[in-house]
């Protein structure tokens, strides 16, 4: 994981954001069609990013995860 990550702020309800779950909740739907999201991107404030990017919200660390969704990784605190 880098040290410099994007910082993407807060999102904006009115703009378009993919759903942000915890590693946990990834875990458990990996092979689940619950997810019904099939994306090759996340959207973060309009903004897309590629699987497997890194961003942070605040203090929180998101991945781009498969079917466009963020996970939270973490926390980093400001530098």
């Amino acid at each position: 994981m880098k040290d410099s990550l994007p910082q993407v702020g807060a999102p904006d309800p009115e703009l378009k954001n993919s759903p942000i779950i915890d590693e946990s909740e990834h875990d458990e739907h990996a092979g689940s069609p619950d997810l019904e999201i099939e994306e090759g991107v996340c959207y973060f404030n309009d903004e897309a990013f590629a699987i497997g990017d890194f961003v942070r919200s605040g203090s929180e660390v998101l991945q781009c995860a498969e079917r466009g969704v963020w996970v939270r990784k973490g926390e980093k605190r400001p530098d």
